[in-house]
């Protein structure tokens, strides 16, 4: 209002002068002069408010809970949350303790963002975002100073679109809600997360604007434990990356607007993508999307789906081609790891290739018929089976092994210290860092021999089979896992 009364009667002072003769033009140009100057001195807080409906509600994002697959743990987790938001006069009435935080923990690329937006449009709340980072400069009691000014911001929006709540976001919290006392030389970091504690402790349910933090994090064990106690962050949801059917609801969400052949089977790109985020199954439709573009294609196919899966996973395809003599190697290491791998998991294996890509000069996609969260001693030595299958299947067909092993060795010998941490070897329930590394060594070999011993007579068994996928790999450079399976049931 003082902003606005200003404004004015400057305008009307100009307009008597201009009247009496007085020449403007200089005191308008030193106006904007200093007008411009203070707007690039003045310190206040940039705030990335996230656009939402255009009209009426400005401030509340687009984006809704039915937008969001594969997270419905963290949904009702969330929903039951924002009803004491919603609810008011029925918490006022029963005593309850209005929730002050909410945390979102999990991995890159799960949804976390998304999930604050929706909690805002279900509480019909104005929404407020800023990022840890926003808050952090050279110059002392800046950050504490944009806190106070970022709760105050939220509570005027909340004010002037006529909104009884809001929502203040803050994305990548841990960047200012680090255990305090770690950077002693720049104490900005903790008087930043003291301001932020001092403010989330002022939110009453008695409060004109009910303000709801939100936060996210993938590195929930760097906090300060006075953010995670009650009264601050009430409620931790772990955000995680979503199962198959999760999988499966996120790939329908963003193939709706995409057309797809008739043969697409979104339940088997679903299975093959165990360990994916949303946010890799977003840029899996896109990318099959693009190579169907490419290829001047009307639908989107199966192949292109399958194509996308290792463009996700291994990076987009190599100019490089080895010669005959080094593909013919690559061609029976992958065939050794393809062979055992689906002896020891039936239906496991989904596709054999030789083509370059990132880093590999050859790649075997296995895909688990279900998700598994619990591994067994019997699992584990089946997985060492099929690392080391690939050096072996080299020395029995080529007589020779190469340096391409380098990696599925390494893999070997964390399943095998996983085995001996698990307590499932000789050794018993252990610590194993207190095992002394010869005693390591001569566990680590027994549970190679064991498994070698198995990968051997496999390969010796198929020496036909092994021979015939690599021959084929050579020649068109991948082989699918059904054509792999109707070679063995023959």
């Amino acid at each position: 209002m003082v902003k606005e009364v200003g404004i004015g009667a400057g305008i009307g002072v100009l307009i008597i002068l201009a009247l009496k003769g007085f020449n403007i033009l200089p005191v308008i140009f030193f106006g904007f002069l200093v007008f411009f100057l203070w707007q690039m001195l003045s310190p206040s807080l940039s705030i990335s408010s996230q656009t939402g409906i255009k009209e009426g509600n400005k401030k509340i994002p687009h984006v809704k809970f039915d937008d969001i697959g594969g997270q419905e743990t963290a949904k009702n987790e969330l929903i039951e949350a924002l009803n004491f938001v919603k609810n008011l006069d029925r918490i006022k009435y029963m005593g309850i303790r209005p929730i002050k935080g909410i945390l979102l923990s999990g991995p890159p690329g799960t949804g976390k963002t998304m999930l604050a937006k929706a909690s805002a449009r279900y509480t019909d709340s104005v929404f407020k975002a800023t990022s840890g980072s926003e808050f952090i400069e050279m110059y002392a009691g800046l950050g504490a100073k944009r806190v106070r000014q970022l709760f105050k911001e939220a509570r005027q929006s909340a004010k002037k679109y006529g909104k009884s709540s809001a929502i203040v976001f803050i994305d990548e919290i841990d960047v200012v809600g680090g255990k305090r006392g770690q950077v002693t030389s720049h104490l900005e970091y903790d008087q930043t997360l003291n301001q932020l504690l001092v403010e989330m402790d002022g939110l009453s349910v008695d409060d004109e604007v009910q303000i709801l933090v939100m936060a996210t994090t993938n590195r929930i064990d760097i906090l300060d434990p006075a953010l995670l106690r009650p009264g601050r962050f009430d409620r931790i949801v772990q955000v995680d990356l979503p199962a198959k059917e999760g999988r499966l609801s996120i790939l329908k969400i963003h193939t709706s607007n995409k057309p797809l052949a008739e043969e697409v089977n979104l339940e088997q790109i679903a299975r093959e993508t165990f360990g994916f985020s949303g946010a890799h199954l977003e840029n899996l439709t896109n990318e099959a999307a693009i190579m169907a573009m490419r290829g001047n294609e009307d639908q989107i196919h199966q192949k292109h789906f399958l194509e996308a899966i290792d463009k996700v996973i291994m990076g987009e395809k190599l100019d490089r081609r080895p010669g005959k003599e080094e593909l013919k190697r690559i061609a029976v290491h992958e065939t050794g790891h393809a062979l055992v791998g689906e002896k020891f998991c039936p239906g496991s294996v989904s596709a054999i290739t030789i083509t370059s890509r990132g880093k590999a000069l050859g790649y075997v996609r296995h895909n688990p018929r279900d998700d598994m969260y619990l591994q067994t001693r019997d699992y584990i030595e089946k997985q060492i089976g099929i690392s080391i299958a690939g050096a072996i299947a080299e020395d029995i067909l080529l007589n020779d092994r190469s340096t391409g092993a380098t990696n599925d060795f390494k893999k070997a010998v964390k399943l095998a210290n996983k085995m001996v941490a698990s307590g499932m070897t000789d050794l018993g329930v252990v610590e194993e860092s207190t095992v002394p590394k010869q005693l390591l060594h001569e566990e680590r070999t027994k549970i190679f021999k064991k498994v070698e011993k198995k990968v051997r007579n496999i390969i010796n068994n198929n020496k036909e089979i092994m021979e015939k996928i690599t021959r084929k790999l050579v020649e068109e450079e991948r082989f699918s896992g059904d054509e792999l399976r109707r070679l063995l049931n023959n």
